[in-house]
């Protein structure tokens, strides 16, 4: 078996750094600096020759600076002869450029998928992609997990009696009903119209609500648009309180703040995927870690043992 040698971008060095901990594997060092032109280089500071190399970075803010510096990590392992390359994305941005929903539109999840094979990488690790067809547009194996598990040992320690899953669209009720019977609770979905990037429209909430506890899942938050809009129909139908649940918590444009000032909102619970600024955080805020969960999944990856066995 070969070695494994692990590497991260500037994205989110404290969850690579996690992630080897729970391995025990050191994090190997990376040199990344800049030409006078503004182009990037990259180095990766240790011997990847036929070994299992993995590169730890999600796309995050600037996502264009961090998704070159990706590719160029790529392109140094190959030209290191590296035996294998797997791309760790716990946050694959451009998952939610999905379909052509409008005339000579990009569709910027298949093509950055395209831009990270041909670079080299052999399989993707990704954790929540936005949509299940965005798996398909890789031509190189991908292990896709999810964070239910986490998300569901934590809300487990409430009384969960007069608990309702809610989906904020339709698109997610298939995420939001796994993850309901891992709690033992019903599920109910937000009919949603999207008009742009941060402008949706709600008509209506399928599913009992009133008088309930909700838990609101989604897969991210950015704006935190839709999660708003849905919580004006939660309020209008008497729920007792509102938890809110993501994998991917952006929180742009002030949205976690915002979020936290909503009426009845006890709770903003999400993973590390992506780095959340100290100056960003609320006293509501928890934060979980999936870095146990990616260091076991490239443990198995580097082993040839089965990924889909963590979801059992």
């Amino acid at each position: 078996m070969r070695d494994i040698a692990v590497f991260s971008g500037t994205a989110h060095p404290d969850l690579a750094a996690e992630i080897c901990a729970h391995l025990g594997v050191p994090l190997h060092p990376v040199r990344v600096s800049r030409f006078a032109n503004d182009c990037l280089e990259v180095q990766l500071q240790a011997n990847c020759r036929e070994r299992d190399v993995f590169l730890i970075q999600p796309l995050v803010p600037p996502v264009q600076e961090h998704l070159v510096e990706l590719l160029l990590m790529i392109d140094a392992a190959r030209g290191a002869s590296a035996g294998r390359i797997t791309v760790v994305l716990p946050h694959y941005a451009y998952a939610r450029s999905d379909k052509k929903d409008a005339p000579r539109i990009s569709i910027g999840a298949r093509l950055v998928a395209d831009l990270l094979t041909s670079a080299g990488a052999d399989r993707v690790l990704a954790m929540t992609l936005h949509s299940p067809q965005v798996h398909g547009f890789f031509s190189v194996p991908v292990d896709h997990l999810h964070a239910l598990r986490e998300l569901a040992g934590h809300f487990k320690r409430y009384d969960l009696s007069n608990t309702v899953v809610v989906s904020p669209d339709l698109g997610n009720a298939k995420e939001a009903a796994a993850f309901a019977r891992r709690l033992g609770t019903p599920v109910a979905a937000g009919a949603k119209q999207r008009f742009s990037d941060d402008k949706v429209t709600i008509s209506a909430v399928i599913g009992d609500v009133a008088d309930r506890d909700v838990i609101v899942l989604d897969d991210e938050i950015a704006k935190g648009s839709t999660v708003i809009e849905l919580m004006d129909h939660l309020r209008d139908r008497n729920v007792r309180s509102i938890r809110l649940a993501c994998t991917h918590g952006l929180f742009s444009s002030g949205a976690l703040a915002r979020l936290s000032d909503q009426p009845g909102v006890l709770e903003i619970v999400c993973t590390n995927t992506v780095p959340i600024p100290a100056e960003k955080r609320v006293p509501k805020l928890r934060v979980l870690s999936v870095a146990p969960a990616l260091s076991e999944a490239m443990r198995r990856i580097h082993n040839g043992e089965s990924v889909s066995a963590l979801f059992g």
